[in-house]
């Protein structure tokens, strides 16, 4: 492989930004929407690195979770995190001794 450049972009936040003024009933400003976001940036992030990558395509197997859905587990896990927000797993779901909850 040749010299690579670019940085992938951790999805949380944008993620967070994105559905919170768009997808919801009763969507946010994006001026407290970016408040929020800007509160978020301040907590440790996991970084999905290369063993990270493989590791949620075995969860993605495993558990058959989409991939995308699977690295956000895996995230989850590497914090050590009891319980992930999200909208797009089951709430109520246990996967590799994390709870999904529904934040909406």
């Amino acid at each position: 492989m040749g010299e690579q450049e670019g940085s992938p972009q951790y999805p949380g936040p944008s993620e967070f930004y994105v559905v919170v003024t768009r997808k919801i009933p009763k969507p946010l400003e994006p001026g407290r929407a970016r408040e929020i976001v800007e509160s978020l940036l301040y907590w440790d992030m996991v970084v999905n690195d290369p063993e990270a990558v493989l590791e949620a395509i075995d969860l993605s197997e495993k558990h058959r979770l989409s991939f995308w859905d699977a690295l956000v587990v895996q995230a989850a896990v590497v914090a050590g995190a009891e319980v992930l927000f999200s909208e797009d797993l089951n709430p109520g779901q246990v996967i590799e001794g994390v709870r999904v909850e529904n934040p909406f």
